[in-house]
């Protein structure tokens, strides 16, 4: 691929076009709002201008709404060898594509798993896709050109393609990505009107479960829009277990012995299935979850204590497996928890303390 052209050059299309231009690759970008093109070219991700003749491949970075309607219209255009979009959501798309009666075998549907709370070309990052999934969903009728340009993109954006059927990709995002993304939003709503007494006592739990909730409204709409079907197929499930909580939740206040019981066993049910659920999340680099022992630090908000504490454990020989930093409220400090190998935690705890940290049991 010597030539692309990227078509919306929002978070997800500006970060490709970096990527790309990284990589050599000379990038035209085309958007609604010029404005919003010039800025991603001002950020290094190719160029305003209007290519010349067709380029290698053309990528549709539009809300999914939007795509069949722009892919056409450079499809009729012929501004490409091949063509892809990176919606969220995948038949919709082709659905509508196929109802135009466009030739498809140009075609392909794409879908990189990664992005931001923040949206825009300002968000963007040539590194946003390094080591993320990129689902690719080819069919019979895609040219076999067209899908080595998408493992070609994919590769520029060092990403990890993924082939899946596009119907199936979007009951899978549903799973993965949509609902849970209306839960962190009903979740965070609940603060809202909160008192702000109990707000002030938010901890990790809390920002770990509404972290989503701060993305753009606008961009959910296009996205839930696109797949609303297998979104509220899982709700009504997620409802389901609702209701059975909350009867079980009831259940514990009351005075009889055997409804309590019965509260205590529904509770329990819901959060070993929760369990269940929890330890089938893919792990580091995507591999089966491994079960770290966690190094917990006291330290000051203070430039350079965390470079201090990775290089003390690059000192004792210890790999940090992963880091989570807990702050605490109304204080200039915060608790940093060290993920790391069982065998490695007493070498790294007893390096530590040595070196003056202060470790929380």
């Amino acid at each position: 691929m010597r030539t692309a052209l990227v078509i919306g050059t929002g978070l997800i299309g500006t970060s490709a076009a970096l990527a790309l231009s990284q990589r050599g690759v000379t990038v035209h970008l085309a958007d609604h709002d010029p404005e919003q093109a010039r800025t991603a070219a001002a950020l290094g991700a190719g160029t305003d201008e209007a290519p010349d003749g067709p380029v290698d491949l053309a990528i549709i970075a539009a809300p999914p709404a939007h795509v069949a309607a722009v892919l056409a219209d450079a499809m009729r255009r012929g501004v490409a060898r091949g063509y892809l979009d990176v919606a969220s959501v995948k038949g919709g798309p082709r659905r509508d594509l196929e109802a135009l009666g466009l030739d498809l075998s140009a075609y392909i549907g794409t879908h990189p798993m990664s992005g931001r709370e923040k949206s825009g070309p300002l968000a963007a990052t040539g590194d946003l896709f390094e080591g993320r999934p990129w689902v690719l969903t080819p069919t019979r009728d895609t040219d076999t050109e067209v899908l080595n340009l998408a493992l070609e993109l994919v590769s520029h954006c060092r990403a990890v393609p993924v082939v899946m059927d596009a119907d199936a990709h979007d009951r899978a995002v549903a799973l993965v990505s949509h609902m849970p993304h209306l839960m962190s939003s009903m979740v965070a709503a609940r603060l809202e009107g909160a008192e702000e007494a109990a707000v002030r006592l938010c901890g990790q739990g809390v920002r770990d479960v509404t972290r989503i909730a701060a993305s753009d409204p606008r961009m959910w709409i296009d996205i839930l829009s696109a797949n609303p079907g297998p979104v509220a197929d899982l709700l009504t499930d997620v409802a389901a277990d609702l209701e059975e909580t909350v009867r079980a939740l009831r259940a514990l206040q009351s005075s009889d012995e055997d409804k309590r019981l019965e509260g205590v066993s529904g509770i329990e049910d819901v959060l070993r299935r929760g369990n269940a659920g929890q330890v089938r999340v893919p792990g580091k680099h995507g591999t089966a979850p491994r079960v770290y022992d966690v190094v917990s630090v006291l330290i000051d908000d203070q430039p350079g204590q965390l470079a201090r504490i990775f290089a003390d454990a690059d000192r004792a020989g210890v790999n940090i497996e992963d880091v989570r930093i807990e702050h605490a409220t109304g204080q200039q400090a915060g608790l940093v928890q060290l993920m790391v190998e069982p065998k490695a935690a007493p070498v790294l705890t007893a390096a530590l303390r040595e070196r003056g940290w202060a470790i929380r049991q």
